[in-house]
């Protein structure tokens, strides 16, 4: 069975919004640990172009799940669930609050109500399935399941491969599993970070250019090996096309931008379906206004 909802606190939030920074100082103040929960931050490397938290912030509370797996290594949401559940644990054996930060709507989803039982990866079938077009895969997951079709980032190579595995494996369609979580919601574990729509574009707008002037080009340039999984990374294949000579700078940023706003919105619908998690604006709040809230309710939820 997976943690009840009073083994940890979550703050889940927009790419872009400020979580790292703002768990950091909740963490300090309840005596945490910070757990990640995003499906590209917990890969090694490639840390301008994950964003993930600084070299500062993980110095100075411990971090989990931040740059642990390697870059050509698969990687899905029940290794995430089982390892973020050993972590959970350990922390609490510390005597100290696990506070899961993240905005991997899947993966939060996974720890807080428990993941239906499904088919692990077949070899044999995901390397046929990965010899495939996409539009190939595309065309019979529609066939086999439409509804999971509708659903699916299908411009995303990876999770067409698995939802297509798992129809073939199971004989049931990929969307028959979606909402089946073993566990119903608790009445509250955490909070969902907001802001209004063009303030969280800003920031995107902000982020992209920054994650430029650090460096980002040169950290991709550098990457010898990398898997389906981790390549889904925002921003990888617009900057492989920079190098190729496909797009120019500017063009890449804007690309970049572009799909990060696109990510935010489907991260905030996925956010708002989840009934654990408290709707908090950072809009009328400061910083420490904010700080002092979130205190509040981790002390609150983990008492």
């Amino acid at each position: 069975m997976p943690p009840s909802a009073n083994h940890f606190f979550v703050i889940a939030g927009p790419t872009a919004i400020g979580k790292s920074e703002i768990a950091v100082e909740v963490a300090e103040r309840c005596g945490g640990e910070i757990i990640g929960a995003d499906a590209f931050q917990v890969y090694q490397g490639l840390d301008i172009l994950t964003a993930k938290p600084s070299q500062d912030l993980q110095a100075r509370v411990p971090h989990h799940l931040i740059g642990e797996i390697p870059l050509a290594q698969a990687f899905d949401v029940a290794q995430y669930l089982e390892m973020a559940r050993d972590r959970i644990e350990q922390i609490r054996r510390r005597g100290r609050l696990p506070i899961v930060v993240g905005g991997t709507g899947m993966y939060l989803r996974a720890l807080i109500r428990g993941l239906a039982e499904l088919p692990g990866a077949n070899a044999d079938l995901r390397a046929e399935l990965e010899r495939r077009s996409l539009a190939d895969l595309q065309k019979q997951l529609t066939e086999l399941d439409p509804q999971g079709a509708s659903q699916l980032d299908m411009k995303n190579p990876r999770r067409v491969v698995r939802a297509l595995e798992i129809c073939l494996l199971t004989g049931r369609p990929f969307s028959s599993f979606r909402e089946q979580w073993t566990d119903q919601p608790p009445p509250a574990c955490g909070v969902v970070l907001s802001l209004d729509r063009p303030a969280i574009n800003a920031r995107i707008d902000r982020r992209t250019a920054a994650m430029f002037e650090a460096g980002v080009i040169d950290e991709v340039r550098a990457c010898a090996e990398i898997g389906l999984t981790a390549s889904q990374v925002l921003g990888w294949r617009e900057i492989r096309g920079l190098l190729c000579g496909e797009l120019d700078q500017s063009q890449c940023a804007a690309a970049i931008a572009q799909a990060t706003r696109q990510y935010a919105k489907r991260q905030m619908t996925w956010f708002r379906r989840e009934p654990a998690l408290e709707m908090v604006s950072v809009t009328t709040l400061s910083t420490s206004e904010l700080i002092d809230r979130l205190t509040e309710k981790a002390r609150a939820v983990t008492e």
